[in-house]
């Protein structure tokens, strides 16, 4: 089993940043794809961005791209999606997810990949 523990969510005006973090325990996540979702109220989790268990290989969402960045660091078992220039539409409850069974340098866009999923973490971005 895997546990994801998301934090860093917050308030933030229109324009800001935010460092989002999700931390894993339970088992190494190093060889598993990990991705951050992302849900506003009445809408379908969307995928916001992916990294390989490389590391090496990233991919952002079409409604963030060139705004938002994902890394990793598996020293820590740590995931990070970094926040800029936020928008009043980003806000939503924000889940990172562990994709156990990806494959080298796969990156997992679709929810049906990932096997383990944090609480969230609340994102609102004020106009």
């Amino acid at each position: 089993q895997v546990q994801l523990v998301e934090s860093g969510g917050g308030l933030v005006q229109a324009g800001g940043s935010l460092r989002l973090s999700c931390a894993a325990s339970g088992r190494t996540v190093s060889n598993y794809a990990m991705g951050w979702f992302r849900q506003a109220p009445g809408k379908e989790r969307e995928f916001v961005a992916g990294i390989s268990w490389g590391g090496w290989s990233t991919a952002v969402g079409d409604t963030v791209k060139g705004r938002f960045t994902i890394s990793r660091d598996n020293a820590k078992s740590t995931v990070y999606l970094f926040m800029n220039s936020l928008k009043p539409e980003d806000t939503a409850v924000y889940y990172c997810a562990c994709a156990e069974g990806a494959s080298y340098g796969h990156i997992a866009r679709q929810i049906r990949e990932y096997s383990y999923w944090g609480q969230g973490t609340q994102v609102t971005v004020s106009s």
